[in-house]
């Protein structure tokens, strides 16, 4: 078998080249460049989310976050089998009215914020403990103790 290229090279790929010059066009004028460029923009932005420490001693796991201007009934926290999810929401209602120029406006807005923080150990929702005070919350959770096995000699 020959190792040389067929001799008619350009004619077979000319309308390959020919298409894909159109679609490089096509991707490049607007709007379809804008549109990209918006969606390249989304995924680029941080999420909102919040500062979160993971501290262990002997005993415990404590899960410190910080959460300035945040009220108590806008956390939730889950417990799962391995993890602790913490969860902010916020709403904020504006409601504007004028009765000499007859309008009524209402908008609402919600931002939600969550962290998951595995710790490794099966965790007793019974024994965890959150506080919340000066914008840090603090979640103790106690570690697990397992039985010990003793090792003999034969």
């Amino acid at each position: 078998m020959s190792s040389k290229l067929p001799e008619n090279k350009g004619k077979n790929q000319e309308p390959f080249n020919e298409f894909r010059t159109m679609m490089n066009e096509f991707f490049h004028m607007r709007p379809v460049k804008g549109f990209l460029q918006s969606i390249d923009e989304f995924f680029q932005m941080p999420l909102p989310s919040f500062p979160v420490q993971l501290r262990e001693t002997d005993d415990e796991q404590v899960i410190i976050a910080e959460l300035p201007g945040i009220k108590r009934e806008q956390i939730s926290i889950d417990v799962l089998e391995r993890s602790i999810t913490i969860s902010v929401k916020n709403t904020e209602e504006i409601i504007e009215e004028n009765e000499s120029e007859n309008y009524y406006k209402k908008s609402k807005s919600m931002q939600q914020m969550t962290r998951n923080i595995y710790l490794g150990q099966p965790i007793d929702e019974k024994r965890v403990k959150a506080t919340y005070q000066n914008g840090l919350l603090k979640i103790r959770v106690p570690k697990q103790k397992g039985k010990k096995i003793d090792i003999y000699e034969n």
